[in-house]
């Protein structure tokens, strides 16, 4: 089951990794490896990550964001090559985000002469734009006939829990998920509530819009800290926002 199928499939810059992510995910295919256990392994990537920033090993930090960015995309690939969604990694795997975006921003507050207004500026920047690129992404993987559907454009209640999966940890995950991105959820879809009704998303206009996908805020941490410009990384991730509003404008204009 592919995230998309051939012809509605685009040039997703924050998905660099995904070449890596499939060798992992077919080396893992007839272990006893789960998807969830690559979901934890990428958690531990991110902060091992956040130590070396923490220590001043940039290179080793930089490589271990990387690192992270691939695994995230290997447990849904090892997912879907054995056609066993899970709701539990589905939501386990965007709680881990949130909170390794936090420990990220708060890193390089701490490395960086900049207020903690910046800091939570550049959180929140980060959460929304990925909002924004998963809320739009979703809805064309809902509209790709045979594509992977695990993900939802509305999410108001507990999904039923797969056979192979505990109903009590879904709604737990669940509950938790929505505590961690209902807010950014509700803004962006106030923004643009009728995006569900258009009928496809341009590959060119996904293209831009994917530098709004957490693997690409990823690359850019990654890039800035080899070259050892870790001030600039949070008003790198705020100045992303230049594109936010026309995105939307021009996906409520041309785009039905």
């Amino acid at each position: 089951m592919p995230k998309l199928i051939e012809k509605d499939k685009f040039l997703d810059l924050s998905d660099y990794g995904r070449f890596f992510a499939k060798f992992i995910s077919a080396a893992s295919l007839n272990t006893r490896i789960t998807p969830v256990d690559l979901t934890f392994l990428f958690g531990l990537s991110g902060l091992i990550a956040i130590y070396f920033i923490f220590t001043n090993h940039f290179y080793l930090a930089a490589f271990f964001i990387i690192l992270k960015s691939i695994i995230d995309a290997a447990d849904g690939e090892l997912a879907r090559m054995r056609n066993k969604p899970s709701y539990v990694g589905r939501y386990l795997d965007s709680i881990f985000d949130i909170i390794l975006n936090l420990l990220f921003v708060f890193v390089f507050y701490w490395h960086s002469n900049v207020s903690i207004f910046v800091m939570l500026l550049a959180f929140f920047s980060i959460q929304l734009q990925g909002t924004l690129y998963n809320y739009y992404y979703v809805i064309l993987r809902n509209k790709s006939i045979g594509s992977d559907k695990t993900s939802q454009v509305f999410e108001f209640k507990a999904p039923k829990a797969y056979p192979e999966e505990s109903q009590r940890k879904v709604d737990f995950l669940f509950k938790s998920y929505k505590l961690s991105y209902g807010l950014f959820d509700k803004i962006v879809y106030f923004l643009d509530s009728n995006a569900a009704k258009a009928t496809k998303f341009p590959n060119l206009f996904m293209t831009i819009l994917s530098i709004y996908g957490l693997g690409f805020q990823l690359l850019i941490m990654s890039v800035l800290l080899v070259f050892q410009k870790i001030e600039w990384i949070l008003p790198t991730l705020i100045g992303l926002n230049f594109l936010f509003f026309p995105l939307i404008w021009y996906r409520k204009s041309f785009i039905n």
